[in-house]
């Protein structure tokens, strides 16, 4: 049976991931991720050289081996948006050990990544989204977790906060927003962080659940609890979220995550300007939170007409 990688590569793989966890902060998802990429391009490597990847091997990659690689994946039937992040994985790496001057070759650099279909957020009607916040508390039989629900998905949809964002909430922080015009210091990808407002539904949702919860907690224990008195596992909210789709029969993109879009998107069509979304949606660069003009384009298309100065312009 062929290696997968000499030890010189295993070392700087684990090294690479090593400094993304601790300089860039990179999330564990992101590393399991990333490792599994890399992990799938050595194999490829061991069956495409007749031996486990050494430095040197990495070093003499040519063009050709690049393209193998991805004929290899397409053969395979993976998506260009999994190849593209596969790519970008490989990408990170070989500038990692160029800059540790492990490897001098920078040929990966040169290789296209494959073009990704734009993909448009998948966002509710208004309608589709109290609904389903209505719904969810009535899907379990103790009160206490239908209001938990109704809590979590209220964030989502009146906050913007991701999933994971929302389950990471302690209970101290679920405290301060029951306070009037209270806001929410939120760290999201990256550790970074943003400050969001809590509207007064979300907080009142917040507060029928605390006040019912049986597990009485404090501090920087969880906010929202599993019927063990454990941190709520993200699948038993995507579970939820599934069965509220099938009672409102809304399409498969009804996820946790539309709701964050939804938030976005309906934001946009009341008004909102896009760099305040992007501050809380805590998006890194402008061009995330501008999907949201194609999803909701009749409605910037009318602020024009109505506001710029341009529009108004008699010909």
């Amino acid at each position: 049976m062929i290696q997968v990688a000499e030890p010189a590569v295993i070392k700087a793989v684990t090294d690479w991931q090593d400094w993304l966890a601790h300089e860039r902060r990179y999330s564990a998802h992101t590393l399991d991720a990333y490792g599994r990429d890399l992990v799938t391009f050595l194999k490829f490597l061991a069956d495409h050289l007749g031996h486990g990847a050494g430095l040197r091997d990495l070093d003499h990659l040519t063009t050709r081996d690049f393209r193998g690689y991805l004929a290899r994946r397409n053969s395979d039937g993976l998506s260009r948006t999994s190849t593209a992040r596969a790519m970008s994985t490989l990408k990170s790496f070989f500038k990692f050990l160029e800059r540790e001057g492990r490897i001098t070759n920078t040929i990966i650099q040169t290789v296209r990544i494959p073009k990704i279909p734009k993909s448009i957020p998948k966002a509710l009607s208004i309608e589709d989204a109290l609904n389903a916040l209505e719904v969810v508390e009535e899907l379990s039989d103790e009160a206490w977790v239908g209001k938990r629900d109704k809590a979590l998905l209220a964030l989502l949809y009146g906050c913007g906060l991701r999933l994971g964002e929302a389950l990471q909430l302690s209970r101290d922080q679920g405290e301060r927003a029951l306070q009037e015009d209270a806001t929410l210091v939120i760290s999201g990808k990256g550790n970074k962080q943003r400050l969001v407002p809590v509207l007064p539904a979300v907080g009142e949702a917040i507060r029928d659940y605390v006040r019912l919860c049986p597990y009485q907690t404090d501090g920087d224990a969880p906010l929202f609890l599993g019927v063990r008195g454990k941190r709520l596992n993200p699948a038993i909210a995507q579970k939820q979220v599934r069965n509220v789709r099938a009672l409102l029969n809304l399409p498969a993109s009804a996820t946790p995550h539309a709701l964050r879009h939804s938030f976005a998107t309906h934001l946009l069509g009341g008004g909102g300007d896009l760099r305040t979304i992007q501050e809380l949606l805590g998006h890194a660069s402008l061009s995330s939170t501008q999907r949201y003009t194609e999803v909701d384009g009749e409605h910037l298309s009318a602020v024009y007409e109505a506001a710029h100065p341009r529009a108004r312009r008699q010909s």
